[in-house]
């Protein structure tokens, strides 16, 4: 039994991380129709959306860093946990404030990715732990891919319940696998944990996301806006001070400062900014009315098949990248998937009208992004002690959050700014959906300058003592494997 829950704990954590990234998706089919079946205006619609983001944002390093502290299997189970409780919630009501209070619960999930990572490196052999971990980080595309075709099915041919009490259902599922096949890692870091930072780093990223999630709306400019951006450039300036100060931070900035590990931060925003807008942008063009000469008139089910192929390809190529990881280096691996991107994006300037160019260029897109978010957590787990590794790489999955957040922003002002006037609507250009393929595309090259830039990984320093055992290894011996795998 203790055999078979060992072979199983890899499949069970990957299946949370698709569902975290389910848990995500499945509400976007319905947006259109919500404030017909909530009675709400689409302001406050938004906010199902909108509370997720926050509160996934606010809750990875935090939960990440209580993992490093309490039992990353306690904390695993606690972020299921809360993911499920949302999802029962939706099932129940048709409320608009409940249901943006249980989205805001299921955010909880993303802290499920690099708590996992933490536990696969605490607890698996370093030869098995690159496939593993490139596994695990591919769960976010594949989850995404799987979730909106699903949920637009569900939403298509069933009462609009019955997809979140499907969801519930597998929630339930996945939260009683990790209780029977995850074991608690012995891996702990010592000290209190760091409540001020906490609340310090919550009301900083609530400023600046809010910020960039409602701009659109409210105005750049409007004094809502300027007044969250100032008060995120305030608390994160006190923050950072506090967190310099304190025995236990929430962050260890100092740590977060070497360029072994706030280059892969750096690289991970970019790579979010780049990989969203690859989704983002293909949904709305392929639903764009066929009578604008570009768009091809598909509904949601089909926009999701569309993306689809993308999702098993990277299913497909996480042992391919994590071979290459071990072959070349993370550091390789991550400039070859984003440089891939960018060669996905050229293929969507160069055909956007054909169905089967722009599978074939979101595909490729799907392509780099496996190989870029197989190598961040392999970056991060070399360049930090091992009592620090969910935290860290929940700062690494919030980098990715943030840029996923800019890159929506970023796409929004530009088709905003190339529209023209279809029946009597604003409708964006195939111009402005081109431009927004250049843009995400530079971002992608950007990306990779910074990835090369990362110090090569023979650099590695040894491990502090007093980093812990892991499974028997102490963290330099580990991280030595590591690098020789």
């Amino acid at each position: 039994m203790a055999a078979l829950r060992e072979r199983l704990a890899i499949p069970v954590l990957a299946f949370g991380g698709i569902l975290m990234a389910v848990m995500q998706t499945v509400v976007v089919p319905l947006l259109p129709d919500l404030p017909r079946l909530t009675g709400a205006s689409a302001g406050a619609v938004s906010w199902t959306v909108t509370a997720t983001l926050l509160s996934g944002a606010v809750l990875t390093p935090v939960l990440g860093r209580a993992g490093d502290m309490y039992g990353k299997r306690r904390v695993l189970l606690m972020a299921l946990g809360l993911m499920t409780t949302g999802s029962l919630m939706c099932a129940l009501t048709s409320d608009i404030g409940v249901l943006i209070a249980a989205r805001a619960l299921q955010g909880a999930a993303a802290a499920v990715v690099p708590l996992s990572i933490s536990i696969l490196r605490d607890e698996l052999p370093p030869e098995r732990t690159g496939s593993a971990v490139a596994l695990m980080s591919s769960t976010v595309g594949i989850g995404a891919a799987l979730g909106l075709p699903l949920a637009a099915l569900i939403v298509q041919y069933a009462n609009w319940h019955v997809m979140f009490w499907a969801t519930t259902v597998l929630g339930v599922l996945g939260l009683a696998l990790a209780w029977w096949a995850v074991r608690e890692s012995p891996v702990r870091e010592t000290g209190r944990f760091d409540i001020t930072g906490a609340l310090g780093l919550a009301a900083g990223l609530v400023c600046l996301l809010l910020a960039v999630s409602q701009g659109g709306t409210w105005g750049w400019t409007s004094p809502g806006v300027l007044g969250l951006f100032a008060g995120c450039v305030v608390i994160l300036a006190l923050w950072w001070r506090q967190q310099l100060r304190t025995a236990s931070p929430l962050v260890d900035l100092r740590l977060a400062a070497r360029p072994r590990v706030a280059l892969p931060h750096v690289a991970a925003l970019l790579t979010g900014f780049a990989f969203y807008g690859n989704s983002l942008v293909t949904a709305q063009l392929v639903q764009a009315p066929a009578a604008t000469g570009y768009g091809l008139g598909l509904s949601i089910v089909a926009t999701g098949l569309c993306l689809l192929p993308g999702g098993l390809t990277m299913l497909l190529l996480s042992p391919v990248s994590a071979r290459i990881s071990a072959a070349r280096g993370p550091r390789i691996t991550l400039a070859l998937g984003t440089a891939i991107i960018a060669a996905g994006y050229a293929l969507r300037v160069l055909d956007s009208r054909d169905l089967w160019m722009i599978i074939v260029g979101a595909t490729v897109c799907a392509v780099g992004t496996t190989f870029a978010y197989s190598a961040l957590p392999t970056l991060i787990l070399r360049a930090v002690p091992a009592g620090q590794t969910a935290s860290a790489n929940g700062v690494n999955v919030l980098m990715r959050t943030i840029g996923q957040a800019v890159c929506s922003a970023a796409v929004a002002a530009v088709l905003v700014h190339h529209t023209s006037v279809f029946h009597g609507a604003p409708v964006p250009t195939l111009h402005g959906y081109l431009l927004a393929f250049v843009m995400a595309g530079t971002v992608a090259l950007v990306a990779c300058a910074a990835a090369l830039s990362i110090p090569g990984d023979r650099a590695r320093r040894a491990t502090p003592r007093g980093d812990g055992p892991t499974g028997g290894r102490t963290g330099a011996s580990r991280d030595e494997a590591l690098e020789g795998a």
